[in-house]
Parts: C-alpha cells; sequence; structure tokens
C-alpha cells in the first residue's frame, strides 16, 4: 500500500444530478426556478473586473453588516462562508470537539455524516417517529453536540420553536446547530433566540429562497463568543473564502427584500396548489415547509415513477435508503414546470 496507508478515506456526499442537455425539468436539487434580485443583476453588470486582481475584504464586511442590520444583530453576530455547507463543515470543525457523539436525525441532510467522517467526530442518529417527526427527548441526553435541520430535508416537516428553544436551553453544555437552509417558505427561524441562548448557531443559505445557488453563499447567526470561535477556524483553514462578486451580489440580494418576497410568495403558492394536485392523484407526503414536496404513492413504486419521469425529461430526487426508499422529493419549480409534471403523472398513474 505505501503512502496509500495515510490517506484518509471517507464516502463523499453525492449531490443530486446536474443533467447538461438542454429542455430538461429540473425538479431535483431545490434549487429557486426564478432568477436572482434584478438589483444582483444590476451589480453585477456595475461590478469593477479590476478588483479581482485584489483578495477580497477577508471579513466580507459589506455583507456582514448588511445581513446583520436585515436581521437586527451585531456585526460580530454574523459569519458567512461559501455557501452553507462551508458554513457548517466550519461549524462542525469548530464545535464538535468531544469524546462524546454529535446527535443528527437518523433521515436527514446526507451531508451531516460525511463531515462527521471526515472529522472523526463520533456521532449518533435517534430515529424520527413514524410521521417523520423530531423525538424531543431523543435530544434531551448526553451528548457532544446536536445538529437539526428545520425544516428537515427531504421531509419538509417543520418542527415548533418551543420544540426547537427546549432542545436548545436542555444541552447547555453543547452547541445546538439548526440548518435552516428551507425556513423562508413557511418556518420561524430559530434567530429570535441567539440572544438568549450563546450555544445556539442558526444557519441559512443564498441557494434556495434567493436563487443564488451558483454564487455560493451561507451564513450563521449566533451569539458573539460563538461566531469568534467559529472566525478562528475560518482563518486558519483560509483566510479568503469569500470572493469579492459574492459579497457584492449577496449584499445586492438583501437590499431587495420586495422581490425576495414576492419569489417566496410564489413557490409557496405553487407548492401549496400542486399538494393538492397530487393527494389527488393517489400521493401521499408530510405537509411540507420547504420548497419541495416529499412524496409516496399509494400502488406505484417511487423508484419506478423517478425512472419513468427521468426517461421523460423530469428529474426528480430519489433515496434509495432504508425508510424513506418509496419517496420522491420534488422541487417545486414554477408553475408550467409543475403543470408538465403532473400532466405526464396523470398519464402513467391513470
Amino acid at each position: 500500500m505505501g503512502w496509500e496507508e495515510q490517506v484518509r478515506r471517507v464516502v463523499p456526499y453525492i449531490p443530486g444530478e446536474q443533467p447538461k442537455q438542454k429542455g430538461i425539468i429540473k425538479l431535483n436539487t431545490n434549487e429557486c426556478p426564478y432568477p436572482p434580485s434584478p438589483l444582483v443583476k444590476e451589480y453585477a453588470a456595475a461590478f469593477e473586473t479590476e478588483l479581482l486582481r485584489l483578495y477580497p475584504d477577508p471579513e466580507a464586511s459589506l455583507l456582514v453588516n448588511a445581513l446583520a442590520d436585515y436581521y437586527g444583530v451585531d456585526a460580530d453576530q454574523v459569519f458567512v462562508g461559501v455557501g452553507s455547507d462551508d458554513v457548517l463543515a466550519m461549524s462542525f470543525l469548530t464545535f464538535f470537539n468531544s469524546e462524546k457523539p454529535v446527535l443528527f436525525p437518523d433521515i436527514t441532510y446526507s451531508f451531516y455524516d460525511v463531515w462527521a467522517e471526515l472529522f472523526h467526530i463520533p456521532y449518533r442518529c435517534p430515529e424520527l417517529d413514524n410521521d417523520f417527526r423530531l423525538v424531543k427527548e431523543d435530544y434531551l441526553t448526553e451528548n457532544g453536540g446536536i445538529v437539526i435541520p428545520n425544516p428537515n430535508a427531504p421531509t419538509g416537516l417543520f418542527e415548533s420553536l418551543d420544540t426547537i428553544e427546549e432542545i436548545v436551553a436542555g444541552n447547555p453544555d453543547s452547541m445546538v446547530i439548526i440548518d435552516e437552509a428551507y425556513v423562508d417558505f413557511g418556518g420561524v427561524s430559530a434567530m429570535s433566540l441567539v440572544d438568549k441562548y450563546d450555544n445556539l448557531l442558526v444557519v441559512q443559505t443564498f441557494s434556495k429562497s434567493r436563487a443564488m445557488a451558483g454564487i455560493r453563499i451561507g451564513f450563521a447567526v449566533g451569539s458573539k463568543k460563538a461566531i469568534g470561535y467559529l472566525k478562528d477556524v475560518k482563518f486558519s483553514f483560509n483566510s479568503y473564502t469569500m470572493n469579492a462578486p459574492s459579497i457584492a451580489w449577496g449584499t445586492a440580494s438583501i437590499r431587495d427584500d420586495g422581490y425576495f418576497k414576492e419569489t417566496v410568495g410564489k413557490i409557496i403558492n405553487t407548492r401549496e396548489r400542486v399538494k393538492k394536485e397530487l393527494a389527488g392523484l393517489g400521493f401521499t407526503f408530510p405537509d411540507s415547509m420547504s420548497n419541495f414536496i416529499f412524496a409516496s404513492h399509494e400502488t406505484i413504486p417511487a423508484a419506478e415513477l423517478f425512472q419513468a419521469l427521468k426517461q421523460e425529461g423530469i428529474y426528480v430526487r430519489y433515496f434509495n435508503k432504508p425508510r424513506i426508499d418509496n419517496y420522491l422529493r420534488i422541487t417545486v419549480g414554477t408553475d408550467e414546470e409543475m403543470d408538465r409534471l403532473l400532466t405526464f403523472l396523470k398519464q402513467i398513474i391513470h
């Protein structure tokens, strides 16, 4: 084996397919079906490429200050990174540093166990109940940290803020990370609790509701002490993770609140309409508060539906995993895209 004996071996996270052919209806990676804010386009057109010869601001102050103003916190309570994956990875590295297991659900974002394996962090995955709900008591035991996505992925279910607060309050010796990638689509953010609990970190992203998955912006809000520790680790890893266009264009997105709310509203309206249509076709699903629907059909196996849809040029996400291998995660697209999906489903179901 030689040098290979020293290799850190991990099984990597596998993202949803990114088909290259045109004409595909892409409902498999929870991207926003609408473009970013027109203000982002303005900032992009006016961006001075001359600035690219310089290193970007390592503090990303323009973006951090915009986020702090928007969410009503201090600038030193905000941390930014290259998508929420970067922010979460830095958070795992920073806060999960004991022999006790980190806790996250058995059905959840499949990057959590990858980071745990990569950083040699012990972990345990309490099972969601039969309705895919969190069992609160499972998170009120001894642990080395907690990660809860809220709303959860791939189920789309939102746990109440009371439940989240009880878990945070019950774990004063552990960092509790609430991953809110989908919170803008119907959940209530735990950000209101960060001044009350210094062991709480709330992570969000620009990839879903702000339609900027391609530029990679994520952020965390927490106590000044927690954010300080996070920055220490980040600057020990890479000083310049946030590039200059991301800082400028992310700030533009934050400043166009009207467009943001309009876009989110359209997605929610489409989601609720499609829920009714799918139910009429014999699908069941948890009551999604995200920009996707996690659906199972009463008679046709999910794997079969997945292949039929793919052949039709409609990509959805299928997870061949225990407990969820008869579900499809369907991103909410435009009304036109969802109509094409529904039309095809009607043809193969009836």
